[in-house]
This record gives structure tokens, sequence and C-alpha cells, in this order.
């Protein structure tokens, strides 16, 4: 079953604006199904098929002579070279635009591919597993273009509605987006556990040791454990240096590889307030909370919810939400950090943008306590902002104070 995707709007329209759109992610995510429903007419070539590898690395400027444009390449970072030579191939026709589709997941080979071939020729989009609403098909929410308009008011939000039942965004947390496993749980309650399982031993020993081929996979193994832990908590890296009997340069290098490939955010600190000495650690979570669930073997929603990291486990599921959302529209610049300072106040999630700085609170329960919302409205107060967010599992929008806006997170 074929689902519509909250990017594809985007991607069409930067398809429009350049001759190449490339489309990364982890795997099993669904770029190459969603480049396929964007441009069903165009040709798919997928360059881990060793056919199609083979017809075009051979003579790839007979290839591009046959195939100007309308093409889908798949897996563009197993074939490098590829990437200067469409350079060429775009500047023969500088002028036309939607010729090609790329998709990939992360690598070094890939990212310097973009930047030194392809500046100026190419837009990047990241796809993500499914948000919550693309899961149960669901219109996608007014909430992300409301956000990144400057002329926005806490009150301008009050007339959203739910995207999903909270019941279907608790299962959307628990199981994570990964189409595959998404679409078969159902009928086959065991498949979302087992696909993890192989997922994880798919991605180390085919994409991490393909890529690194003198990292260490057996300590890599252990830090995906170990960082399990550590999932919405700043980043002790001498501590996982010891667990792992490891130097810190080498857990600095091991965060970045799963990060480059998608399975882990290091969200940086916010320091734009001069106001305060913030903490300067990076903090790190799964992207997916399904594989974080899965390592932690937690086994069933009800058990996740009385787990000691449901609370960071739920941060994360949020933050995510919120990130993929903004990336479904055409904004620029939008960068996210976190915030906390020495004396411990703190606010979740800081999205900065031309629209300005929004502050976002997260919390498990559905009732809050109005000393909870403290380090927020200390925020909001010192860095002017125009109001800031509330996200819980509460029934409804409501007006927590003059500028705080509390949105359950079955409204994302």
């Amino acid at each position: 079953m074929l689902l519509d995707r909250y990017i594809a709007p985007k991607i069409d329209r930067l398809l429009a604006l350049f001759p190449i759109v490339a489309i990364i992610g982890p795997r099993q995510c669904g770029k190459s199904t969603l480049s396929r429903q964007i441009r069903p007419d165009w040709r798919y070539y997928d360059l881990e098929n060793p056919a199609d590898y083979r017809l075009v690395s051979e003579d790839p400027l007979a290839f591009f002579q046959l195939h100007p444009e309308h093409l889908i390449i798949d897996e563009i970072q197993q074939y490098p070279g590829l990437f200067g030579i469409l350079r060429g191939v775009i500047d023969q026709g500088r002028g036309i635009k939607n010729r090609f589709i790329l998709t990939g997941s992360a690598s070094p080979h890939l990212v310097k591919g973009i930047s030194d071939s392809l500046a100026g020729r190419i837009a990047t989009v990241e796809l993500a597993p499914f948000k919550q609403g693309e899961r149960f098909q669901r219109p996608f929410t007014p909430l992300y273009e409301r956000l990144i308009d400057g002329t926005t008011q806490a009150g301008d939000l009050a007339t959203l509605a739910p995207v999903v039942s909270p019941l279907q965004s608790m299962q959307c947390w628990f199981q994570g987006g990964f189409p595959e496993p998404v679409l078969q749980t159902g009928e086959h309650p065991e498949f979302l556990s087992l696909w993890m399982e192989n997922y994880i031993a798919n991605y180390i020993d085919r994409d991490v040791r393909a890529l690194f081929p003198r990292l260490n996979i057996h300590r890599f193994r252990r830090l995906l454990t170990l960082l399990a832990q550590f999932s919405g908590h700043q980043i002790n890296m001498s501590a996982i240096a010891r667990a792992l009997e490891v130097t810190v340069p080498t857990v600095k290098d091991y965060l970045d590889i799963i990060h480059q490939t998608f399975i882990w955010r290091n969200l940086p600190p916010y320091t734009g307030n001069p106001l305060k000495k913030v903490q300067k650690a990076d903090k790190g979570w799964f992207r997916d909370p399904g594989l974080l669930h899965h390592q932690l073997k937690i086994p069933s929603l009800d058990a996740l919810q009385l787990h000691p990291v449901a609370g960071f486990s739920f941060e994360s599921f949020v933050s995510e939400e919120l990130i993929r959302g903004l990336q479904a529209t055409l904004a620029t610049q939008i960068d996210f950090h976190y915030y906390r300072t020495q004396d411990r106040s703190e606010v979740d999630l800081v999205i900065d943008g031309p629209f300005g700085t929004l502050p976002v609170e997260i919390k498990l329960a559905s009732q809050i306590r109005r000393q909870s919302l403290r380090g927020l409205s200390r925020f909001i107060q010192e860095m002017r902002c125009a109001y800031g967010i509330l996200v819980n599992r509460g029934p409804r929008i409501e007006q927590l104070t003059e500028r705080i806006v509390q949105i359950p997170v079955h409204y994302l």
C-alpha cells in the first residue's frame, strides 16, 4: 500500500526550480517509493542493482546522452564519480529544470559529491520515517505554516484540529515510523521486533562496515546498545568513552557516523542568550523511537509508559515530529537547539529561523503544574519571544498564559 508523504509537494516545487533534487535519509524510510510516486513516468535505475550499475558506470557519458533528463537514480552514493559527470550534463543545459531525482543514504561520498560537484545545481531534502499523520493518511496540518509565519501569535493556534487520535499518536510513539514494520505489524504483531532486529544488524554489517571499513564493528555495536541509555540526555563523552574503553575523539567519530546516517540526532545547545551561562554539551537521541524501544527491550505501549526512559523518549518523539513537519515546508534557515543554563533553567527544543525564536517545552503528563513552566516563561521573557509552546498529552489546545499555548501531541 502506497501512502502519501507530506514532503512530496515540496519536492515537486523544488523540481520546478532546480535541475536536480536529492532525497536523502535512512535506509528503508521510503526514498525510492516516494521518488517513483512523484515521477511515475521517469526511468528508474538502482545503483545497488548490478545490471543497472554496469549500465550507468561502464560509459556514463553515453548513458546521459541517451537519457539527458527524466531519470531517477537510486543509491547514488554507490558511484561517487557520477557527481562530476552530472555537473557537466547539467551545465550543458543549465536553464533546464526538472531533470533528475537522486536518492541516497548519507555517506562521506554523498555529502562531498553534493557540496563539491553539484553546488548551486541541486536542492536536497531529507526524508524521515512516517510522521504520525502520514501513517494514518491525514491531511498535513496548517500548524507548521503558522509556526514559520512571523506574524503568528499564541491565540492564532487555537483553531487547529487534531491530526490523529490520542491512541494513534501513542501507537506511533511506541512503534516508530519505518514504513514496512508499521504497515505489517497490524496483521503480524511479531513482525515489528523481527524487522528492527534485522534492520540494526544490516545497518551495522552493510552500511557502516562498507562506509567505514577500518571501524571496530564490535565496539560500534556496543555503542548503539549503550546509547539507548543516553537517548534524550546531554551526551557525556567521557562516560561513554570509559564504558567502551576508547578515547573521547573516537566517541565523537562514532556519534558523527550515526548522526550522518540518520539513526541518531545530535542537538547542539542554544547559546543566543547573553544573560545566561549555558551548558555546552550536545544532547542526542535515536531519531526513530521504535529503534530505541527495541534496543531497550520494551515490549508494549503499557510497558513503555511505566519505563524510566518514557519521559526522555516522548520528548525525542515530539521533537522529531516538529522537525519533520517544519522540514516539509519551503522554509529555509531553520535551526534546532536545546537550552539549559548552569542554574538548570531549560527548554527542551528551541526553533530558530527568519520568523524568530520559538521555544518548545515537552511534557509526557496530560496535566501541567504552572511551576513546571517557569523555565519556558523565563526564556520567552529574556529572549523577547512572541510566544512559546507546551506539547503534552492534554485533551485540547489551551492558552495557559498570555504567551504560552498548550498543543497536545496528537495535534502535531
